[in-house]
């Protein structure tokens, strides 16, 4: 009978260190994603403005992704931790104008946000509490002006076209790193700038170089930069 008792207690222990385990960090970088509002909007499915209106010509931020070295990635990492938009409510009008949501119908963003926290923010919340996680993703923003760095190098968002080599390198001298294009297709089927990724340590401060490129949909060598 104490043996059964020793085994059950043993059990017990290893349960508790597992679940110590499950909740400690679990990734090994994150990807900031940018998205351009007029590829975004300049496709067959369209896009909606949000409920506070039209968002500024700039890049806006999709998400802040933890990933792993093979390219894989944790998702829906908490469903203990849901979003709560009273963590963030002295964030809202920097995250309206910064993240702004673009799909249809119209929304105010907190649809959006509450995505990007459960799939993507839980899975970091060893390292970063949901208002940090949405902090730290508006101060990378600050720190990465995209927009800026393209106009520096001649690449406006003005229906031009630039070669896919031009951008990237554009992005890496003004910024430090190697950037990730992906690109999607506008209403007459040409490959345009659409999302940006560099990659950031496990903190959320440091741009990195990216240990990994993700797999995603690839950029024509000739690409559109769309206005909006």
């Amino acid at each position: 009978m104490k043996s059964y008792h020793l085994i059950a207690l043993i059990n017990l222990l290893v349960l508790g260190h597992l679940s110590v385990l499950c909740v400690s960090q679990d990734f090994d970088f994150f990807y900031f994603v940018q998205q351009w509002p007029g590829s975004y909007c300049d496709t067959k499915q369209s896009c909606c403005y949000p409920t506070t209106g039209k968002p500024a010509a700039d890049f806006g931020i999709h998400g802040l992704w933890p990933n792993y070295n093979d390219g894989t990635y944790p998702s829906n990492c908490d469903p203990n931790n849901p979003f709560d938009q009273s963590e963030i409510s002295d964030l809202r009008t920097s995250m309206q104008r910064n993240w702004p949501t673009l799909a249809c119908p119209s929304g105010s963003g907190v649809q959006f946000w509450e995505h990007e926290w459960e799939k993507h923010g839980t899975c970091s919340e060893s390292v970063l509490d949901q208002h940090a996680y949405f902090q730290t993703t508006l101060n990378l923003k600050r720190k990465v002006n995209l927009l800026q760095v393209l106009k520096n190098a001649g690449i406006q968002p003005n229906g031009g076209y630039y070669s896919l080599e031009n951008i990237k390198k554009a992005i890496q001298d003004g910024i430090g790193y190697t950037p990730w294009i992906e690109c999607n297709v506008d209403t007459s089927g040409n490959s345009q700038v659409y999302q940006v990724y560099l990659c950031v340590d496990t903190s959320g401060s440091n741009l990195i170089e990216c240990p990994v490129f993700p797999k995603g949909r690839a950029c024509g060598s000739r690409i559109e930069f769309p206005s909006f």
